[in-house]
Parts: C-alpha cells; sequence; structure tokens
C-alpha cells in the first residue's frame, strides 16, 4: 500500500475511533504490536499521535514513525482500561512499553563480595562485574537512609570509606566521627566483619521487599481513588522493579552465589525436612482472589528441582462463593489428589502450601477426606520464610541463602505467578464480555448464549446479523438491533 494510501486509512480509522474510555494496541507494517496504551477519551489519545503540529519526544515520534494500524477495546470506565492495559501489557510486551518504562534509571545498591571489606554502594546500572545488586529502587532518599540504618545496626562500610589496615592484620573501618558506630568495634578483621556483611544483605532484601508491597498497595488505593495516572504511574514503576529484579534473578547478574545445583539442594532439603527420600517430584498451590472475587487456584509441579509445565494445573473455586483461602486451599487439593489416586497416578514425594499453619492445617483436612496418607506436606509462611511442618514440629528456619531455601522459594514463587496469571485472564475476560451490558435487551441468558455459541466477544463482534439469529432466544429482529450495537463496541 502506497505510503499516503496507509496514512489515510489511519486518518480514517482515527475518525471512526468513539469517544469512551478504552485501551489501543499500536502496531507496525507487519502487524507486530509495538505499544499498548489506555485512553480516557480513545479518539482524543490516539489522534494525538497524529498531529503534526505536535512535538513529540523523540521515543515516541521513533513510535509514531513504525506505526501501520493500530487497534482498540472500549471499556466502561477508567478502572478497566487500567486492569485490561496491565494484562495486555504482559501478554504481548511491546517493545516501546519496556524501553519507555526501562528508561527509568531506578537507583541500586552493589556490594562487591570479592573484596576484602565489601561496603555498601549507589548506583544507576547493574554491569556483569560478579557483585551483588539489591534494587533496584524508585525512591533515593530512603534508599540513602536505609543505608545510614544498616551502618549504625550492623556497622558496615558505606561507598564513602576509607578503612585502613593495622599491624595485627585488623581493619579500621573509620577514622572520623563515624568511628562511634553504635555497638559495634571500629577494629575488626576482616573475617569479622564479612558476617555483619551478610546480616545486612539480610535485612535489605527484606527492606526491599517491604517496599515492593507498599507501591502495591499505593497503586491499588490510587486506583480505588479513581486517581487513574497515579495508579499507571506506580504500576509502571513496579513492573519495572519487578522485570529488573527478574531478570537479574534468571541471567545472574550481580549475583555472587551462583545457581545451586539442584540435586546439592534436593539432598540439603531433604535432610532438613528429614525425609527418608530425596523430594525429587513437588507440588505447590497457591490461591489468589481479589476480595473474595475471582477466587482461584494453580499447582506447580517441579522435577529434579525444574519445572515440568505439562503438569501444571489451576482451579476455579467451586464449593463456596466468598473469600475463604483455608476452604479453597481444602478443596483444590482434595480435587487434585483425588484425582490423581483415582487414576492410580504416584502422589508427588513433597507439597509445598503458600501460608502458614491454617493452610497447612486445610491441606491435612483434604487428606483426611480422601482417607488416605499424604507424602511430606509443609507450608511457606510468607512474612518470615519460615517453614511449617504438618507434623507438630516448631517451625524451620533456613539461612538466607540456603539452596534447600532458595528451592522452595522458586517452587513457591512459580506458583504465585501462575495463580495471578490465571486471576489476571479471568479479569481480563470479564472486562472484555462487560461492554455487552450495555446493549438495550440483552439479559444474562441471552448474554451467556451468544458467548457459549461464539466462544469470545471477537468472534462474536464479527458474526453477521444471520449468523447471530441462529443463536437460540436471539431471533432475526433483535439480531439486527444487536449487529448494529456491536459495530460500535
Amino acid at each position: 500500500m502506497p505510503p499516503d494510501e496507509q496514512e489515510l486509512t489511519l486518518k480514517e480509522k482515527v475518525r471512526r475511533l468513539p469517544h469512551a474510555p478504552g485501551v489501543y494496541l499500536m502496531k507496525d507494517r507487519g502487524g507486530q504490536v509495538i505499544y499498548i496504551g489506555k485512553a480516557k477519551e480513545l479518539k482524543n489519545r490516539v489522534s494525538s499521535y497524529f498531529q503534526r503540529s505536535r512535538a513529540l519526544p523523540p521515543k515516541i515520534a521513533t513510535m509514531v514513525e513504525l506505526i501501520a494500524d493500530f487497534e482498540f477495546h472500549v471499556v466502561r470506565n477508567e478502572t478497566e482500561a487500567l486492569l485490561l492495559e496491565g494484562r495486555l501489557i504482559k501478554e504481548w510486551r511491546p517493545k516501546f512499553n519496556t524501553l519507555f518504562t526501562d528508561d527509568k534509571q531506578f537507583i541500586q545498591v552493589r556490594v562487591d563480595m570479592q573484596a576484602t571489606l565489601p561496603a555498601f554502594r549507589l548506583v544507576r546500572a547493574r554491569t556483569n562485574d560478579n557483585a551483588r545488586y539489591f534494587g533496584p529502587y524508585p525512591h533515593p532518599f530512603e534508599v540513602r537512609r536505609t543505608l545510614q540504618e544498616m551502618r549504625r545496626r550492623f556497622g558496615v562500610l558505606l561507598g564513602d570509606a576509607h578503612p585502613s589496615a593495622l599491624e595485627d592484620g585488623r581493619w579500621r573501618l573509620y577514622s572520623d566521627a563515624r568511628a562511634d558506630i553504635s555497638a559495634h568495634a571500629n577494629e575488626v578483621s576482616a573475617e569479622e566483619y564479612r558476617t555483619r556483611v551478610e546480616s545486612a544483605c539480610e535485612f535489605l532484601e527484606g527492606r526491599a521487599r517491604e517496599w515492593l508491597n507498599a507501591l502495591r498497595e499505593k497503586m491499588q488505593d490510587a486506583a480505588a481513588r479513581r486517581d487513574y495516572e497515579r495508579a499507571a504511574s506506580l504500576r509502571d514503576m513496579v513492573n519495572a522493579i519487578e522485570r529488573t529484579t527478574e531478570n537479574a534473578r534468571r541471567f545472574g547478574r550481580g549475583n555472587p552465589i551462583p545457581a545451586p545445583d539442584q540435586k546439592e539442594a534436593i539432598r540439603e532439603l531433604q535432610l532438613a525436612l528429614g525425609m527418608d527420600a530425596p523430594p525429587r517430584t513437588m507440588e505447590c498451590f497457591d490461591i489468589s482472589h481479589i476480595s473474595g472475587t475471582f477466587v482461584v487456584a494453580s499447582l506447580v509441579h517441579f522435577a529434579d528441582g525444574q519445572p515440568d509445565k505439562s503438569n501444571y494445573r489451576r482451579f476455579r473455586i467451586q464449593g463456596y462463593i466468598g473469600n475463604d483461602d483455608f476452604r479453597s486451599m481444602e478443596e483444590v487439593v482434595q480435587r487434585r489428589y483425588r484425582r490423581l489416586l483415582d487414576e492410580g497416578r504416584e502422589l508427588p514425594r513433597l507439597i509445598v502450601i503458600d501460608g502458614g499453619a491454617g493452610q497447612v492445617h486445610a491441606a491435612m483436612k483434604a487428606f483426611a477426606a480422601l482417607g488416605t496418607t499424604p507424602p511430606a506436606l509443609v507450608g511457606l509462611a510468607k512474612r518470615e520464610e519460615h517453614i511449617i511442618f504438618s507434623d507438630g514440629r516448631e517451625p524451620l528456619a533456613l539461612p538466607r541463602h540456603s539452596p534447600a531455601l532458595r528451592l522452595v522459594q522458586r517452587l513457591r514463587d512459580e506458583a504465585h505467578r501462575f495463580a495471578n496469571t490465571y486471576n489476571a485472564d479471568l479479569r481480563s475476560k470479564k472486562i472484555r464480555e462487560s461492554v455487552l451490558d450495555d446493549c438495550p435487551g440483552l439479559g444474562e441468558k441471552r448474554r451467556m448464549a451468544l458467548l457459549a455459541h461464539f466462544k469470545s466477544l471477537a468472534r462474536l463482534k464479527k458474526a453477521t446479523a444471520l449468523e447471530l439469529a441462529e443463536v437460540p432466544g436471539i431471533g432475526p429482529q433483535f439480531a439486527e438491533t444487536l449487529a448494529v450495537f456491536l459495530e460500535t463496541v
């Protein structure tokens, strides 16, 4: 298609956009989604990209040059637009969304564990230098204040320190007023100092989780107050932090502790839990919901320490309506292992429950209902990362860098990710289907019949009046009305 004809097509599509909230997907000539955004008014927002009189930032201008087409989804309000935008970005991962978000250079903490006396320094970017990194963090002031707290609490060095060697082989950390480090000697051996560093690292890991959780809570609060711009900004911040942290964990960048050999981790876990045999097969359950709605559960399966996605399962809660994690856990554990027992299949060697004593007790009730003895079953409590036993033993606190703990955490985190993905899928589907609520004369029965017949809203929108009339309960006359309505959504 010639460039002028292509431009004319885009302009025509823009002119036909509705003055309604929604989400738009920009595509290049190959049909690849390159950017996803939300809008309070689709027509005004999308048309702003193509106004020649408007000066655009360089990256946005580059993106606009690549746009060959776009599609859009109308929703009922800005909250739905915000949710759908986040879901679609996770699904498509458009390159310009990533570029715009990753361009924010959040501050990070670097610790060179290879140094004789590792110091905690603030940096903007990670490099592949075998140092250890914490972050990224969105608020530099909070990070600097935390490092000062760590210096006083643990007696560690910050980036501006110049320690000096003593004749007896020990080190003087500070030679100025900072030598008065509360509760810690200023002159130490390298071995004594490294113990302090390990404690400070554990503290910083916990503080990082607290900050990220606080950001998520602020994002949800902003959305509830209908401060959508603030919610979107916080969402971008959370996504950037999670993506950077995930990439660093995946590629091992900045982590001086190598990925443990899975056999070693499995052996260590066997000893820690007092099991008779190595837990070569493990399964983990997690419950996900939004204030008691869209309650779902996930099950992930690891074999020899690695994810076995062919044995992943997801569940919608069937036994009740509401918010009760214990009942949900009991239901899905019972459904999973009833099926395995009925099919004569082996149970996993170890079952991990995402939660504390209450969730573990619920899982044990499921096995009691099945009339069978469960395999080894433990919980992983979120806050302290303690292992909760099902037989009444005291909770077990494994060292933070224990290969056994890291293996259980990987299993738990994967179950959490899988549950949240399913929950987001259901919410996104509900949002897309909710536009049908605005069609006059379309009640619940007719709506369900249409979706059951066409399987998705996208297929329904493409249907002709004749095809719509084939659905039981629609009829030729209402099919004409419905066809006209679907052209506007």
